[in-house]
């Protein structure tokens, strides 16, 4: 049976769990129902998504609880008893048992404000209270001599249940001297159980005044549940009529906070017995709590009156019953209805209840919000209410001052008890510009007069990182010193966040390129930059890079600077000269004041530190540098032959404090011009070469060595035969001067052969000097003085006669020499005078067409254009000793004699030494006099070399310029010959000969 009735009602409670009525949210659940039981699924019953809500219990709790991601309404630790739930007291019969919920919902995918959700949960009775009767003993007065199947009301019992599960019966068992006395019937007054007891039989107080009977009470639970009290029946006298109301019903009004003390009404009822049966007492009968409280009633009068305080808001109907008793010894009773509606009074100001709502929770009052919510966002669920009711209870609520919050009602069905408001916000908030406010609602009612209140909520703007790091000023120039020490610092900078806390903490960096890699260095915490290495301001003078400050938001802004450091110059570089020495090749004669060279000098550094004075060392005063382009310039004129090397060196000194300085070298070399022609050392002229007719051709006959003391192209020789050689039997070779044989020798060519051989320089224009080379064809040698004789008159014989072997050569010679030494005398005194004109002609000529040096071979040599050589001529009119080849500087006639002598003195000197004048050049400089350089001052004869002349060390170098002959210049046939003969005196080991030179004009 109580399975059966355990089923029921778990049935009964599934059935209505999702019943919901019009209107709003309506569950169903039994009372006393265990933890964790679920009452409903809103996502089910509301048609919403099972995921992407939150759900939150605003209203509910501590009966009640949610499950915030599937809107399941579950119970709790915290039974519901719906007997003691305040809002299910005084509830008339039939009347339901709700208790309110209210349930947001939050959209996590849309940034939206929460939906509001309102629903009752109706609270089903269970059979959990036991009926009782008012007192374990009954006491039932019956008069005697009552009629049989007289009716006498029994004590009813109570229930806490509802009516389902309340009073449902009445039982009475009664002993053996009873059972045919007393019976029971249970009336239905209104849904009410009345228990009354029936007079079976006829009673006799004196026989028996009293009964003891069992009365059991049992409910409409299932299972049910029951009690049962001692009903005492006690005979008294008999008392027939029973009290009678005068109204079937009372109904007042009592107005709330009436004094206590004032009369609500008064009941009346009516007895017609007489004496105490007829005098009656009124009592309040099955009234709850709250009337006993408030109320009483004068037993006599049965006037009504107040006995606390009544607040219509605590209770606003009183519903109880008044009993009117008789005083007989049977008293008689009758009980009547009475309802109080309590008035209301415009005593209860407004409330004004601010809670979280959504995901803005409030702590201690205090509502948090992003400055990043959009303009309608809820930051609080304002609920207003007011315990009056009609007018009084209308309220009107705002926010109060100029703040960018408004209300907007929270429910399109609003409660008129409990009007909801979203506090949402009209602007969108910047936290930078206002981070909290404080909102105050105003409620008012519409009583008379008005009664009001205030609530307030502060609103915290929550910062969201919306700023970037702005750097003041966004650009940084530092000026800082090179040659700094690793670690030494450059500069601070500083950013500022309009954000608050770690939205607004910093850290810096260096954006990283490769030009500033590992250079430069930040503190991340305090922006102050260092310098990691040694800066060098010749390797780089200016420095940019970019400086990041990054907050600690999420996710984190990031705003940058240009950083630019300019490095400050020191005088830590020595003034450098571009070459580590330098050699100039000038021009021997170039006028005072001419450059000579020119030297590059730089100093990394930096204005007065690169400022760089060169001064010669030492200051003699043949040089001088011109500082603007660092030009040397001699103060004197150069003469090779007096001094052909100048060493100094230049000293470089900048600007700097203090200044720094450097030395290089320099080197001047005088180069000589081509003003030597070369001179024959081998063979003599007046010697000779046996050669047997028998020879082969190719073979080697003899060698003509010669010098130049010029040097380059001036001293590379070309040797050739110009005459002497008609039939072509001999060759010289061009290079090395080596005469062979050219054909097979015949007999008519016997005899005495003169080669006529020049020897010329490749200077610019050449040189040339002209040697005899005798060769005498014979088997043998017998006679030598013969042939001596033969090449003595060779010696006068004009060098455009050939002498080839003719038999006859040497009786016409014998007889022409007799004519030529007359002819000499004479013409002697005039070929002199002749010969210093053309000397000095050829000397201005050759000055004026010489090679002129001056070409620039690198960009730190300079070798200018040297003067006009006429120059040379005026040094005798200064004063300067004269060179030694100056042909004026000896007597006339021993020059003459010495140019006409040819090579005879050298005859049997096999060799003679050559004078080297060494040029040192330090390693990467030009030689430019390499190519110039010669290996004498001197310049040699024309027609013969002057005797070899001595060391440089002994003695200087005197000849005299050679006359030029006519067969020399070019032309091929000389004019008719002047004879002059002039007697030369060669020595020998064995004698003194003498010669005889025949000089065609």
């Amino acid at each position: 049976m109580e399975l059966l009735l355990a089923t029921a009602v778990v049935w009964t409670f599934l059935i209505g769990c999702c019943a919901q009525p019009v209107g709003g949210i309506l569950y169903k659940v039994a009372e006393e129902q265990p933890p964790n039981t679920l009452v409903g699924s809103l996502a089910a019953d509301e048609g919403l998504p099972d995921s992407g809500h939150l759900y939150k219990l605003e209203v509910g709790a501590p009966y009640l609880r949610v499950d915030g991601k599937t809107g399941d309404i579950y119970t709790t630790d915290v039974p519901i008893d719906r007997e003691t739930l305040k809002e299910c007291r005084n509830l008339f019969k039939g009347d339901p048992c709700l208790l309110e919920f209210e349930v947001s919902i939050t959209d996590l995918n849309q940034n939206q404000g929460p939906r509001l959700i309102e629903g009752r949960i109706e609270i089903l009775d269970v059979n959990d209270n036991t009926p009782q009767f008012s007192s374990p003993i009954l006491t039932l007065p019956i008069p005697e001599n009552t009629h049989v199947g007289a009716l006498f009301n029994i004590p009813v019992a109570s229930d806490k249940d509802s009516e389902e599960n309340g009073v449902a019966d009445y039982a009475l068992t009664t002993g053996p001297d009873a059972t045919s006395l007393f019976s029971l019937q249970v009336a239905d007054d209104q849904g009410e159980k009345l228990p009354q007891l029936i007079v079976m039989g006829n009673l006799d107080r004196e026989q028996k005044d009293s009964y003891d009977l069992t009365i059991k009470v049992v409910d409409g639970g299932n299972p049910p549940r029951y009690s049962s009290a001692l009903l005492r029946i006690t005979i008294i006298d008999t008392n027939d009529n029973a009290p009678k109301f005068e109204r079937l019903n009372y109904e007042a009004e009592l107005s709330e906070n009436s004094p206590v003390g004032h009369s609500v009404l008064q009941v009346k009822a009516n007895d017609s017995d007489m004496g105490p049966n007829g005098e009656i007492e009124y009592s309040l009968v099955q009234g709850s709590d709250t009337v006993q409280r408030l109320l009483r009633i004068d037993r006599s009068s049965g006037i009504i009156y107040v006995k606390g305080l009544v607040d219509r808001e605590e209770v606003s109907i009183l519903k109880f019953y008044v009993l009117a008793r008789d005083k007989g010894p049977a008293s008689k009773s009758a009980r009547v209805a009475v309802v109080i509606n309590v008035k209301d009074q415009n005593d209860n100001a407004p409330t004004i209840e601010i809670r979280g709502i959504g995901l803005v929770t409030h702590q201690g009052g205090v509502a948090n919000i992003s400055e990043d919510m959009p303009i309608g966002t809820p930051v609080a669920l304002v609920q207003v209410s007011d315990r009056d009711e009609g007018e009084n209870a209308v309220v009107t609520c705002v926010v109060a001052g100029d703040v960018p919050f408004q209300l907007r009602p929270a429910s399109e069905a609003p409660n008129e008890r409990k009007r909801k408001y979203f506090l949402q916000t009209t602007t969108l908030l910047d936290y930078e510009r206002v981070k909290d406010y404080r909102i105050e609602i105003v409620a008012v009612d519409s009583g008379n007069p008005a009664l009001s209140s205030t609530n307030s909520l502060k609103v915290q703007v929550t910062d969201v990182n919306d700023n970037s790091p702005v750097f003041s000023p966004s650009s940084f120039e530092v000026d800082f010193a090179e040659e700094n020490q690793p670690g030494d610092k450059v500069l601070d900078v500083v950013a500022t966040d309009a954000d608050s806390g770690t939205n607004a903490e910093l850290t810096y960096s260096i954006i990283v390129d490769s030009a500033t890699k590992g250079l430069f260095e930040i503190n991340p915490n305090t922006g102050e930059v260092r310098v990691r290495n040694q800066l060098d301001r010749e390797h780089q003078e200016h420095y940019e890079f970019y400086v990041a400050a990054a907050d600690k938001g999420v996710p984190s802004l990031r705003g940058t600077a240009t950083v630019t450091v300019r490095v400050l110059d020191r005088n830590d570089n020595d003034p450098k000269f571009m070459l580590n020495g330098y050699s100039f090749s000038v021009l021997e004669n170039m006028p005072r004041h001419s450059p000579v060279g020119m030297v590059t000098v730089i100093d990394a550094d930096k204005g007065e530190n690169a400022r760089v004075h060169v001064s010669v060392e030492p200051d003699n005063g043949k040089f001088t540098i011109q500082n603007d382009t660092y030009t040397i310039l001699s103060s004197i004129s150069f003469d090779r032959e007096k001094e052909s090397t100048y060493t100094f060196r230049l000293k470089a000194v900048d600007g700097g404090d203090p200044p720094r300085s450097s030395y290089v070298g320099v080197t001047i070399n005088v180069l000589d011009e081509n003003d030597n022609a070369p001179y024959v050392t081998k063979p003599s002229n007046s010697s000779y070469k046996h050669l047997d007719p028998r020879t082969n051709p190719e073979t080697r006959v003899e060698r003509v060595e010669a010098e130049d003391i010029d040097s380059g192209p001036n001293a590379e020789l070309v040797f050739s035969i110009t005459g002497g050689n008609p039939d072509g039997l001999f060759h010289i070779s061009p290079s090395d001067g080596e005469i062979t044989l050219a054909k097979e020798l015949v007999r008519k060519h016997n005899g005495l052969h003169r080669l006529v051989v020049r020897v010329s320089d490749k200077g610019k224009p050449p040189r040339h000097t002209t040697a005899l080379v005798h060769i005498f064809v014979n088997e043998t040698v017998s006679n030598v003085t013969v042939v001596e004789s033969l090449v003595g008159h060779s010696l006068y014989t004009p060098l455009d006669t050939d002498i080839a072997g003719d038999p006859n050569y040497s009786h016409a010679t014998h007889r022409s020499n007799i004519l030529y030494g007359s002819l000499a005398g004479v013409a002697g005194v005039i070929l002199v005078i002749v010969i210093v004109v053309v000397i000095r002609y050829h000397l201005q000529k050759e000055a004026k067409s010489g090679y002129q040096a001056g070409k620039k071979e690198t960009k730190d040599l300079y070798a200018p254009k040297p003067g006009p050589k006429s120059g040379k001529a005026k040094k005798g009119k200064k004063g300067k000793a004269p060179k030694p080849a100056k042909p004026l500087e000896e007597d006339e006639e021993a020059s003459l004699q010495k140019s006409l002598k040819f090579n005879l003195i050298n005859d049997g000197v096999n060799d003679s030494p050559r004078i080297h004048l060494p040029l040192n050049y330090p390693p990467g400089s030009p030689d430019l006099g390499r190519h110039y350089r010669s290996n004498s001052p001197c310049p040699p004869s024309s027609c013969s070399p002057s005797p070899r002349p001595p060391p440089r060390s002994t003695r200087p170098c005197r000849t005299s310029p050679p006359p030029t002959p006519s067969w020399e210049q070019g032309t091929t046939t000389p004019p008719a010959p002047t004879s002059i003969r002039i007697t030369a005196t060669r020595p020998t080991p064995q004698n003194t000969a003498t010669n005889s030179c025949l000089i065609a004009e």
